[in-house]
């Protein structure tokens, strides 16, 4: 008897609406993508497994590192409008002056680590060039020049002035390998204003089991 031949038809499988799907969400993240803003003093934070969001407004980041083998502090505001108006507050003591559009570049800035004196300047870079490894010197911490202490001092007061019922949250940022009087200097600084609690930002570790 006969055998019966089944004919063998290959399956295919249309996968243009796979493809639509494919490039519509690719299409769909790099338009929602923000691209990372380069750090004005990177700094490799130790790592720990505790995890505490620091919170996204309010917030002052004291950030201390290495550049061009100096110790340098930068300091930095979430707020925008607390950044403006320190700036203004920290103009009228220092007797200097800065236009309008001035303030607002300021305000856009999220970091920076120079005199008050040379802050002009940094204001009329271009972020890019602005970011530059060894440009920017840190902010002035000694006894005879502690602009650090004035502009925490002062970014509280604006706070204040802005109407803001919570206080500022204060967070420090140092280098895994930064010596401990150099972190202990910054925190003697927060400490002689009466804040007492603040923030070391750590790197996230995995826990050992």
């Amino acid at each position: 008897m006969a055998k019966i031949k089944m004919s063998k038809n290959v399956a295919s499988i249309d996968m243009t609406a796979m493809c639509d799907v494919a490039f519509l969400l690719l299409t769909f993240f790099i338009l929602t993508a923000t691209a990372k803003t380069p750090e004005a003093l990177p700094v490799t934070t130790p790592a720990s497994t505790v995890e505490v969001k620091l919170p996204d407004t309010g917030l002052v980041m004291l950030t201390i590192g290495k550049s061009d083998g100096k110790d340098k502090v930068f300091f930095g505001m979430k707020d925008r409008d607390v950044r403006a108006k320190t700036l203004e507050l920290m103009a009228a003591k220092y007797k200097l002056s800065f236009t309008p559009e001035e303030t607002a570049q300021f305000a856009l800035i999220d970091e920076f680590g120079v005199p008050i004196q040379a802050l002009k300047q940094i204001i009329a870079m271009k972020a890019a060039d602005r970011n530059k490894e060894g440009l920017q010197p840190g902010i002035p911490l000694d006894s005879l020049d502690n602009q650090l202490k004035d502009w925490i001092y002062t970014a509280r007061q604006a706070n204040i002035e802005l109407g803001n019922d919570k206080e500022l949250d204060f967070a420090i940022k140092g280098d895994a390998k930064q010596e401990y009087p150099n972190i202990k200097k910054i925190m003697d600084i927060l400490q002689d204003q009466k804040i007492n609690s603040f923030n070391l930002v750590t790197g996230a570790r995995g826990k050992d089991f």
